[in-house]
């Protein structure tokens, strides 16, 4: 099962530190992203749990590559009509995840490349993280690997986090 994460011109350091981050948490094999505003913005290093040494973040001039994706469903993350709402969404196995800028949204040719158009049905539109964060969850949660005892709690959380549950 491989994940993959393509971003469409991200503006936000903070949101790509936080999508970084997400990607370690859910275990994403690469991310991707289009444009110049996120490699001039790089510096500012909001990716806090050093990622990038494990999972390939690349800037691509497109943002599918039609040869080397081709066993990979190719699904954009957008509000448009006719999208199939993420509660009844079907994760494939091999997924690249497409997701749209900060401050605009995939463009039509990208979209019209799809296999599957899925939205966030929420009031308003997300902040690009938080979506990452939602659709990676989902993914997870669908998924027979979902953790069902404590060993990932015990593995992931702060050091200073010793509280439990009594009953």
């Amino acid at each position: 099962m491989q994940t993959h994460l393509a971003i469409t011109n991200p503006k936000s350091p903070q949101n790509m530190g936080s999508i970084l981050r997400a990607a370690g948490n859910y275990q994403a094999h690469s991310i991707r992203y289009t444009g110049e505003r996120y490699a001039r913005a790089r510096a500012f290093s909001t990716d806090t749990k050093n990622v990038h040494q494990d999972i390939s973040v690349t800037q691509v001039d497109k943002i599918i590559d039609l040869e080397s994706d081709k066993h990979l469903t190719k699904v954009a993350i957008e509000l448009v009509e006719g999208a199939t709402p993420l509660p009844l969404f079907v994760h494939p196995e091999n997924a690249l995840y497409i997701f749209g800028p900060e401050d605009g949204s995939i463009e039509q040719d990208v979209i019209d490349q799809c296999d599957q158009v899925v939205y966030i049905p929420t009031i308003g539109c997300m902040n690009l993280a938080a979506t990452v964060n939602v659709l990676l969850y989902d993914r997870l949660a669908k998924t027979a690997a979902m953790p069902k005892d404590n060993s990932v709690i015990e593995t992931s959380r702060d050091t200073n986090n010793r509280t439990k549950v009594n009953k």
